[in-house]
């Protein structure tokens, strides 16, 4: 017979696993040691989302008006321009940005020159710690030593790729029902303010975590380097690595011997033959910029397009290609085009504005959520304090 006892008493709620309980409690504590950090490189990375955009529409110096391409002065004629201007300034590369926009001229100094491509006269001179650049700091170094800086901000973002995995671990419902699932994908906007502010981290934070890992990952590849390298390596890469370096020696070594041209000269006929032979998209956008010695390679960079670009290296006495040179983006393999398009993939430049507007509001949401974090945890705490009676 069942005795009344074993009848009456209700089961045990079972508790949370000690799995949960440590990944609430890094959550907690990670999330409060690295608040700081993310929120700063959120708002920062925010703002420069659309740093080329607003550059154009306030910067009136780096725009004219287009022209025919064959009216672009080569690179010797703007050289010579920049030189009469500026006698006492070293011209290391010219930046041609397209037919409606200046030339940035690379001179040694802490401004940045622009030219009109059409006559060769400066635009404008700025300084080359401008708004977005102070911006820039903020995001990569936190405004301290670089070394200081982008050791915390590395190690920033790998916690708050962790907190992105945790969090969704927390967010993930028990069960799935009515309520639950209205309470993982719904903002109760009427609700009081903690609840509200509990949503806006739990919700909120659900729907940009897949925008936002990859915002970490990416982020992360530029801060280490092991995590490149095994990456390439997981993608494919290295298969044919010391084949093509082979190569580049020999080549290099072949042309040692052959009469140096003028330099100016030489960078005239590579500028033309980048946009005219090597260039697929956005071909009068081409950098060039000259040797320090003339027995040193030429670079020039093409196909500048949404973030990401293509390096190319010219050989100072033949003017040939290397095969060392980057290829085409859509004819790179996946290792070689995760590597390049890594960039374009952080800042959300991939896609064009469709992506960057994405990006906007996933880092605006990202240094919301430190926020939100703590306030959860600041009401919790506070509820937890014994009445004084």
């Amino acid at each position: 017979m069942t005795s009344i006892s074993s009848r009456t008493d209700k089961p045990k709620k079972k508790g949370k696993s000690r799995f949960s309980k440590i990944n609430a409690w890094l959550h907690l504590w990670l999330g409060l040691a690295s608040g700081i950090v993310v929120f700063i490189m959120g708002i920062t990375g925010c703002i420069l989302v659309f740093e080329q955009e607003i550059k154009e529409m306030t910067s009136t110096w780096l725009n004219v008006e287009p022209q025919a391409s064959e009216k672009q002065l080569p690179p010797s004629k703007i050289y010579a321009a920049v030189k009469e201007a500026l006698p006492n300034k070293d011209i290391h590369g010219l930046w041609y940005n397209g037919l409606d926009k200046t030339i940035k001229v690379d001179i040694e100094s802490d401004s940045l020159v622009y030219v009109n491509p059409y006559n060769g006269k400066i635009t404008g001179i700025v300084d080359h710690e401008d708004f977005f650049h102070i911006i820039d700091e903020g995001h990569r170094y936190l405004w301290l030593d670089d070394e200081i800086g982008s050791q915390i901000t590395a190690w920033g973002t790998f916690i708050f790729f962790f907190l992105l995995i945790s969090g969704l671990i927390l967010w993930f419902p028990k069960k799935w029902n009515k309520t639950t699932i209205n309470s993982s994908f719904k903002i109760k906007w009427d609700a009081k303010i903690k609840r509200l502010n509990y949503d806006l981290h739990n919700v909120m934070g659900f729907y940009i975590i897949l925008l936002a890992m990859l915002i970490s990952f990416t982020g992360l590849m530029m801060s280490f380097h092991w995590l490149r390298e095994s990456t390439y390596w997981i993608t494919g890469g290295w298969a044919d690595e010391k084949y093509k370096k082979e190569e580049v020696i020999t080549v290099k070594n072949d042309s040692v011997s052959r009469k140096e041209v003028d330099m100016l000269a030489s960078a005239d006929l590579i500028w033309k033959k980048v946009r005219t032979e090597v260039a697929k998209e956005n071909k009068e956008a081409v950098i060039i910029h000259f040797p320090d010695e003339p027995k040193d390679n030429f670079y020039a960079c093409t196909d500048m397009n949404k973030g990401v670009w293509r390096d190319l290296y010219f050989d100072s006495q033949t003017l040939q290609l290397f095969p060392n040179s980057e290829k085409y983006i859509n004819d790179e393999r996946l290792s070689d085009w995760l590597m390049r398009s890594n960039y374009s993939l952080h800042i959300g430049a991939i896609g064009g504005l469709t992506t960057k507007i994405l990006y906007f509001i996933a880092s605006l949401i990202c240094a919301s959520l430190p926020l939100t974090g703590f306030y959860i945890w600041w009401g919790r705490k506070k509820k937890q304090k014994p009445r004084i009676k």
